[in-house]
């Protein structure tokens, strides 16, 4: 008999999945904790996902003040941009209607801060029924105690917890793929 969480992962597949980059800004990554391994970590995700993948969401907290998701972090491949001024992205109501539309169920959710725009999303997303996984490592805050607590309250409420590389490869899925030499090259970089 299999548990919820393997069960979960089982359904990680290219009609289900997004990816929710969240708040990517310049005015916001500044002070943040870790930034550079962050930025790094969200750019191997963001491009191994549009190899494997289709559905990209960019979500950017006030940019009339805080300015536009950084360049370097923008996807090549078709995505939506969802500008807000909640901290949850879960309250925009187009938001929800395209995840709706797309039969979109499990969330792989990075961006930045963890304990304020992530959060309130998450925690939102996951009482709404969707499955939530959050990319430990290409996610954070200014601080390291409220990155920590806030990874430990939504995986509490059922998020399930994991890094870059392990979602990259587990999207994957297999070595025989044709795409898995351009995804090795990505995880090496």
């Amino acid at each position: 008999m299999m548990n919820d969480q393997e069960i979960s992962f089982d359904k990680l597949s290219s009609k289900v999945n997004a990816l929710i980059i969240i708040d990517i800004q310049e005015k916001i990554i500044r002070p943040i904790f870790n930034k550079d391994s962050i930025i790094k970590n969200i750019k191997k995700l963001t491009n191994a996902y549009q190899i494997l993948e289709e559905n990209i969401f960019i979500s950017e907290q006030n940019p009339i003040k805080l300015g536009v998701t950084i360049p370097e972090l923008s996807p090549i491949a078709e995505f939506r941009k969802f500008e807000k001024m909640e901290f949850s992205l879960a309250k925009i109501e187009d938001f929800l209607k395209e995840l709706k539309d797309k039969k979109i169920t499990n969330l792989i959710v990075c961006g930045i801060e963890t304990h304020i725009c992530i959060q309130q999303t998450v925690l939102d997303c996951l009482q709404k029924g969707f499955e939530v996984t959050l990319i430990s490592d290409s996610m954070g805050s200014r601080s390291r105690v409220d990155h920590e607590i806030a990874l430990q309250r939504m995986t509490q409420s059922g998020a399930i917890l994991t890094t870059t590389e392990s979602i990259i490869f587990e999207l994957c899925k297999t070595a025989d793929r044709e795409e898995f030499k351009e995804i090795r090259n990505i995880i090496m970089s």
